[in-house]
């Protein structure tokens, strides 16, 4: 496979995994072992920034009508409660980035993270059903959603959108198009915030250069269509539909990884 079709492979790999709820990271981990070429930080960067601008793509008129409707108490309050959702993520995530409190990227626990993040969806949603159809965003819901962010970066393979998704239906906002919006509204800050944290690091140990340009842009192509596809699907689709079929496919992928993967990948 040439160079050209790998990038296009992870940037399409990508923008279908990074908003749905079954772990981008690992997805390509398990790319990268197959093609058998470790990409460049700073390639990784480039594709999830192009996740982020198909997100913000989708929510564009959501999110000027918050910008523009402050006045309103609704608006005010909703965008004060996914600003401190992003706040709580920053304070606590800073400090825990620094320490290098973090598992290591590679198949063993990924592959625990995506079984039992999957049974803890099912079990999540099947709970938050029985709490009726709220669609308030409560403190406890911005700060838990936050925190459930944090512990996404922490533990590789759990997926940033299935922690917080699933903890804010736990917490009070049990509709599942309410608590889908909510997380993936704050996490355009998040991502925004992270990705241009890891860009610094990358500038200040001098690890930037030596990149073939039309690969990064062809895989940032890449991730940003697709994502803006999957994430108009996904709205969509949980309308009518529970999480589950994602649930039991990342179970049946985990198991796969740990049966099949070697733990050194």
């Amino acid at each position: 496979m040439s160079s050209t079709l790998e990038a296009l492979l992870l940037g399409i790999i990508e923008g279908l995994t990074e908003f749905l709820p079954v772990s981008s990271t690992g997805h390509l981990l398990i790319a990268q072992h197959f093609i058998g070429e470790q990409r460049s930080d700073f390639f990784n960067i480039v594709i999830q920034a192009g996740a982020i601008l198909a997100i913000t793509l989708v929510f564009r008129q959501r999110l000027w009508s918050l910008a523009t409707g402050l006045g309103e108490r609704h608006n005010r309050d909703y965008a004060i409660k996914i600003a401190a959702a992003f706040l709580v993520t920053a304070l606590v995530g800073l400090p825990v980035r620094l320490l290098g409190w973090e598992l290591p990227e590679t198949v063993t626990p990924i592959a625990w993270a995506l079984v039992i993040g999957g049974v803890w969806m099912i079990l999540a949603e099947r709970l938050a059903e029985r709490r009726g159809d709220r669609t308030d965003v409560t403190w406890t819901v911005a700060v838990l959603v936050g925190l459930a962010q944090v512990v996404a970066g922490v533990f590789p393979g759990t997926s940033r959108s299935a922690a917080a998704i699933f903890i804010a239906m736990l917490a009070g906002l049990s509709r599942r198009s309410s608590a889908t919006e909510f997380v993936f509204l704050v996490g355009i800050p998040t991502m925004f915030a992270a990705s241009a944290y890891a860009f610094l690091e990358l500038w200040n140990d001098g690890a930037l250069g030596g990149e073939a340009w039309d690969e990064v842009g062809i895989a940032f192509a890449a991730a940003t269509l697709t994502g803006f596809l999957v994430v108009r699907w996904l709205l969509g689709y949980i309308k009518g539909h529970r999480y589950t079929g994602f649930a039991v496919y990342r179970i049946l992928l985990g198991i796969a990884l740990l049966l099949w993967l070697p733990a050194s990948a």
